[in-house]
């Protein structure tokens, strides 16, 4: 090839890149983000890696269909906030839309072959057998028992002990809250108490602490810049991926030794039966299988309703109308049962707590516990909105960016307003599929109700007995974790409160 033919393939590279580059510079001059020649969006994705939910939702808002292509080094993908689209996903085309193998590898040194991670029949033997015990009335009450004796013999002594500190020290209430958790679907999962939640406020932490730190890293798989780069940290064993693996082996140490011991001595399905000893019960489960299914129950109630009620709590710091809502409705249930304040609540009463419910749910509406869920599509198609989806790409839902929409919630979607929940004072659910907080369709969560009972008592239990100040009221950091969690906790102080209820 003479130089003069170099010189006319040299001009039209350059003649060709000037014409793409100003091309998208107008295309997406008001989505957010540009779509380069080989890496796509990749580095707008590093620019604002640290704050992906708030800039892909500004993509989303602008535009006409709240929904995007994007593609990165290894994969192409569409986003989306749009209801429509989500209910395609979720429902109508459901078998389309599988976790798929990049998910599942991603996560499966650590939750293996459980429930959350995946697909076709060893999720549907898993969620049939899930199903049926969720909707056992034994493990509801086995679940309300679990949560009174944590909120009376820890929580409250717990607070009571900080609020009367001379010194007035501070509290981390998520971490609090997140030990509450741990502690409850330990009991729950496989009935071992690990006392996070004890009275030093850090006993049993090992495997809480490996366990929340195998969630973070294997989570952050997803957001490296260049894909299977964690992979190769993996195969040599060092920085984040050597973390993981001893993390990972302190979860499945501690895992695997419980179910060994349980095969070997079965409980009765009974009052008291654990969720554990409910799959044992089948006989159609391996040791390695079981441990798989625990820990991705232990994932789900752990660390969603702790980042929940984290979230709420801030919000009401600063909505002291919103609090004294609650307080109302609290005081005219004790009324009403002419149960003390050192009593907690049956389901009944909780039932009873529309207005609580409400302000829980629009926390979540905003501050999603899971932030985005990803799908892969298995073969071409085309969403009701007129997207094209491609096989093998990744489809993601973002719930964060949902709650942001105004044609979904209207032009006060950004407020916190409990009362667009209620009418004539009783809570309204709205449809799974603009508010996809808890999934939707078959996917659709199995601890839901159980989720809102632990919820919604540690909210009343904590907001009568004490006045929670947050110290910093700018909006917290998140971590880029399996669940929306604040990067630095959320530090209080306690103070007893003195009403009459």
């Amino acid at each position: 090839m003479d130089l003069q033919c170099l010189l006319l393939i040299a001009l039209f590279f350059i003649t060709f890149s000037i014409y793409y580059f100003s091309s998208l510079s107008k295309e997406h001059k008001n989505k957010g983000y540009t779509s380069y020649p080989l890496v796509g969006l990749l580095p707008d994705f590093v620019k604002n890696r640290n704050r992906i939910l708030e800039w892909v939702t500004n993509i989303l808002a602008d535009s006409p269909t709240n929904t995007f292509v994007f593609k990165r080094p290894g994969f192409r993908g569409v986003s989306t906030a749009n209801p429509s689209n989500i209910e395609h996903i979720l429902k109508t085309n459901f078998e389309n839309y599988p976790k798929g193998a990049r998910f599942t590898y991603f996560l499966e040194d650590l939750l293996g072959k459980g429930i959350f991670n995946t697909d076709a029949y060893l999720w549907k033997i898993q969620r049939k057998t899930a199903s049926f015990e969720f909707n056992a009335r034994s493990l509801r009450n086995f679940v309300i028992k679990n949560v009174r004796e944590e909120i009376q013999l820890r929580l409250i002594p717990l607070l009571l002990k900080n609020a009367a500190s001379k010194s007035n020290e501070t509290i981390d209430l998520q971490d609090l809250l997140e030990r509450f958790a741990f502690d409850n679907v330990c009991k729950v999962v496989f009935n071992e108490d690990p006392a996070c939640l004890g009275e030093d406020g850090k006993s049993g932490g090992e495997f809480m602490s490996a366990f929340e730190e195998a969630t973070m890293l294997s989570s952050g798989r997803f957001f490296y810049a260049l894909p299977y780069l964690w992979q190769i940290k993996r195969m040599f064993n060092f920085g984040s991926e050597k973390r993981l693996k001893e993390a990972i082996n302190i979860v499945h140490g501690f895992a695997d030794k419980i179910v060994t011991a349980r095969l070997t001595s079965k409980i009765e399905n009974d009052e008291n039966a654990d969720l554990l000893s409910r799959f044992i019960a089948k006989d159609e489960y391996s040791a390695q299988f079981l441990r798989d299914i625990i820990i991705s129950f232990i994932l789900a109630g752990r660390d969603t309703t702790s980042s929940a009620l984290s979230w709420f709590f801030w919000i009401l710091s600063s909505r002291p109308d919103v609090e004294t809502n609650i307080l109302e409705e609290l005081k005219a249930i004790r009324k009403s049962s002419g149960k003390s304040l050192d009593d907690t609540y049956d389901l009944d009463e909780l039932r009873e707590m529309h207005y609580l419910h409400a302000s829980i749910s629009e926390a979540m509406r905003l501050y999603p516990p899971v932030a985005v869920d990803s799908k892969c599509c298995l073969k071409d198609d085309v969403m009701p909105d007129g997207t094209f989806v491609g096989k093998g790409w990744t489809v993601s839902y973002n719930t964060y960016a949902m709650g942001r929409m105004e044609n979904i919630w209207g032009k006060d979607c950004k407020e916190f307003l409990p009362g667009r929940w209620l009418e004539n004072g009783i809570f309204q659910p709205e449809n799974m599929f603009k508010y996809p907080v808890f999934n939707a369709g078959p996917r659709m969560c199995l601890g839901k109700d159980m989720a809102y009972i632990q919820m919604k008592s540690i909210a009343a239990s904590v907001i009568e007995r004490f006045e929670i100040n947050v110290l910093d009221t700018e909006c917290p950091e998140y971590n880029l974790s399996l669940t929306l969690r604040m990067k630095k906790g959320l530090i209080v102080k306690v103070r007893e409160r003195y009403v009459s209820m």
